[in-house]
C-alpha cells in the first residue's frame, strides 16, 4: 500500500522514544510520529500520551527520499474535528496531473550507464560531499559565509 501526504490513516504505536513514536498503520506500512506531533500542547514526557499498542489515527505529513514517513498525532485530530469558523474559500487551483504520492528515484543500474552519465553522476555526488565538509568545517571554525 502507497502511503498519499495529507491523508488520515488509522495505526497502532509499535514504540515509544524519547523522540517520539513508532506507528505501524493498517493496511501496510508505517512511521514515526515526532513528539512536537503528539499534541497541541507541551509534551515533556511521550508517555503521558500515548502507550505501546495504542490505536491512533495518524496523518501523513512527509515522507523523505529514503522512504521514511512522518506522522502527525495533533494535525489527524485537527481535521477530523468539527470547525466552528466557516472554511474560507480558496481560488482553484490547477490539478496536479499526479497525486503527491513518494516513489523511489528509478537509478539505473552501473552497467547500463554512458561514461558522460557516470562523469555527471560523480561531479554531482563530489559536489555534494565537498559542500557539506565545508558546512561542517565552517560550524567548527565559528566562521560564516556572506
Amino acid at each position: 500500500m502507497q502511503l498519499e501526504i495529507g491523508k488520515i490513516y488509522t495505526g497502532k504505536v509499535k514504540g515509544i522514544t524519547q523522540y517520539g513514536a513508532f506507528v505501524d498503520i493498517d493496511g501496510g506500512g508505517n512511521g514515526m510520529v515526532h513528539i512536537s506531533e503528539i499534541a497541541n500542547t507541551f509534551v515533556n514526557e511521550i508517555r503521558d500520551h500515548l502507550t505501546e499498542g495504542q490505536e491512533v489515527r495518524v496523518k501523513v505529513i512527509g515522507i523523505n527520499e529514503a522512504g521514511k514517513v512522518s506522522l502527525s498525532i495533533k494535525k489527524a485530530a485537527d481535521d477530523s474535528a468539527p470547525q466552528d469558523k466557516p472554511a474560507r474559500t480558496a481560488p482553484p487551483r490547477e490539478r496536479r496531473s499526479k497525486p503527491n504520492v513518494w516513489e523511489p528515484k528509478q537509478v539505473t543500474p552501473p552497467s547500463e550507464m554512458t561514461f558522460e552519465d557516470m562523469m555527471s553522476h560523480f561531479k554531482q555526488s563530489s559536489e555534494e560531499r565537498i559542500s557539506d565538509l565545508k558546512r561542517c568545517t565552517d560550524r567548527k571554525n565559528g566562521t560564516r559565509r556572506k
